[in-house]
């Protein structure tokens, strides 16, 4: 196996410095660092971690919590993550938690424990006071992303905000028959995603002076839910709204799906609005609040470096904005002519 011995006499340098330009730590000319690094690759040689580790007492290993991994979002977050922690030559151990149960308390009195990270960053996960206290006691920097987290760090969006501003721009058009479609409030998201997008678009509706009651109707966050409860509600012709606020851009795709099946014109005779910024928004035209999971990613892994550099972060909460993205699955509703016709 080739040594930094061996690169150094290739490139014609000192090992210490060889050392330097191949870990990035100290002051090496680009011409130098060029020609040890050509060096490395013609012999093979991989820095050892383990030796890495012992100079510096970092690991280059970052820890990651998340809840689901398949879903949209958490896929983004971690892929953007991944990215930005591999430009700095960080690797990324990832561990999907599971709800409380003696499997996610393993994650938190063994296997976090047991390896050496650097630092976690927690992905969309609500931390009981005990995990809190369990992580601040392994001197390691945390990071989370989703809602806050005591004496940590945290990126989220305004749920309250989005889905109000969602429902205003329905209200700004002239819709005054809205209903929200959402998560269920039993089947609470962490960090109380669902309930906080009810509360939005309440906040709307009652600024409006429109009443709330019989206007949510909860399903799962996906197409398939979407696509189900829009064929119950706007198959009925006595409940169906003009528009209708999604709490996630993938139930206002099984929505419009429906609405096709069902000979209901999107946006003619229904309006469709939805948070997120799926990547196939565009497809289905759909007007959306997007809230940039790949920015918060990255913030993520640059509040984490940061603090690992001189650990005076502190803790505190990053509230990044969302945008309002107008496609063409909103607009006025018809008037009563236009429905005679």
């Amino acid at each position: 196996m080739s040594a930094i011995g061996d690169v150094a006499r290739l490139a014609g340098v000192a090992k210490a410095t060889a050392s330097r330009a191949l870990s990035g730590r100290g002051y090496v000319s680009a011409e130098t660092r060029a020609k040890v690094v050509a060096a490395a690759h013609e012999i093979g040689y991989v820095a050892s971690p383990n030796a890495a580790s012992l100079v510096t007492g970092r690991t280059q290993s970052v820890g990651v919590i998340i809840p689901f991994i398949s879903r949209w979002f958490f896929a983004e977050v971690l892929e953007s993550m991944e990215e930005a922690l591999l430009a700095q030559r960080y690797d990324m151990t990832l561990y999907n938690l599971p709800p409380e149960s003696p499997e996610r308390d393993r994650v938190f009195d063994f296997f976090l424990a047991r390896k050496r990270f650097d630092g976690i960053i927690s992905v969309g996960v609500a931390l009981s006071e005990q995990e809190v206290d369990h992580l601040h006691r392994l001197g390691r920097p945390l990071v989370g992303i989703g809602g806050p987290i005591r004496g940590v760090p945290t990126i989220e969006i305004d749920d309250v905000a989005a889905a109000r501003l969602a429902t205003e721009h329905l209200l700004s058009l002239g819709h005054r028959e809205i209903v929200h479609v959402g998560g269920s409030q039993i089947d609470e998201m962490d960090f109380q995603v669902h309930s906080n997008r009810l509360r939005g678009f309440h906040a709307a509706m009652m600024a409006a002076g429109l009443p709330v009651s019989g206007r949510f109707y909860a399903c799962e966050l996906t197409m398939p839910g979407g696509y189900d409860l829009g064929l119950a509600v706007l198959g009925d012709p006595r409940r169906r709204p003009t528009a209708i606020f999604a709490a996630s851009d993938e139930i206002a795709f099984g929505l419009i799906l429906a609405a096709r099946e069902l000979g209901i014109r999107v946006p003619t005779e229904l309006s469709v609005i939805g948070i997120d910024g799926h990547p196939h928004a565009e497809m289905f035209r759909l007007t959306t609040l997007a809230q940039h999971p790949r920015a918060q990613g990255e913030l993520a892994v640059r509040t984490l470096l940061a603090e690992l550099a001189d650990r005076s972060g502190g803790a505190g909460s990053t509230v990044l904005p969302t945008s309002l993205v107008i496609r063409s699955s909103t607009s006025a509703p018809r008037t009563p002519s236009e429905h005679s016709t």
